[in-house]
């Protein structure tokens, strides 16, 4: 097997320490350190920790909205407007496939995630880009069209719900070291019904017309 480049061993040390200590404590000493490299190879691959930290994170997200925008774009081939428990398990599905217990992976994925949601920095808030914009833009658009009686306030603070659920059930899991397995997880059934049923759930306020 190939040793990992510096590049490689750089981003695998940076998401173990990004995802334990967030950004403000992760020194760039201690990832080189960790990746075995010089203290100039962040700056060198990635030009500054921030940039790094960008590349962590599209890393690690990437393939999850892949197979997101993949889902939506199976059901908008079936129907202009897909139901509400469809568009969810489209949405919610690669969570948990990506995070599947019993993997250190998926481990590290779900840990970075609930990092995410919860770090104060603004490095941590402001790493998206137009990949991710397209992805909310279109759920919040399907979404919209599923439950239009929603202000899109309250569209979005349920479909940041469905983000903390999927991510905050991943670390719990990972955190009681399960043995590994190929079965199909339960929880994953249990999230969906779960969340489909709090996005159809009547609205907290009525829409203004």
């Amino acid at each position: 097997m190939a040793t990992p480049d510096t590049r490689t061993q750089l981003l695998d040390a940076a998401e173990r320490l990004f995802a334990e200590r967030g950004f403000s404590g992760t020194s760039v000493r201690a990832i080189t350190d960790l990746a075995g490299a010089n203290l100039a190879a962040v700056g060198y691959h990635f030009g500054s920790k921030a940039e790094l930290l960008t590349a962590v994170v599209r890393r690690v997200i990437e393939p999850i909205t892949t197979e997101q925008l993949a889902g939506l774009d199976r059901l908008l081939a079936r129907s202009p407007e897909p139901p509400v428990a469809d568009l969810v398990e489209a949405f919610a599905g690669p969570l948990f496939d990506a995070m599947r217990t019993g993997d250190e992976g998926g481990a590290r994925t779900s840990r970075l995630i609930v990092r995410i949601f919860g770090d104060p920095s603004e490095e941590m808030r402001s790493w998206t880009g137009s990949a991710e914009n397209t992805l909310r833009d279109r759920y919040v658009a399907a979404f919209t069209r599923a439950r239009p009686d929603l202000t899109q306030d309250e569209l979005w603070f349920r479909i940041r719900g469905i983000l903390a659920v999927a991510a905050v059930d991943r670390v719990d899991r990972h955190n009681q070291t399960p043995a590994p397995t190929d079965a199909p997880e339960p929880a994953r059934r249990w999230a969906i019904t779960f969340l489909a049923a709090a996005m159809s759930a009547p609205p907290s306020e009525p829409r203004a017309n």
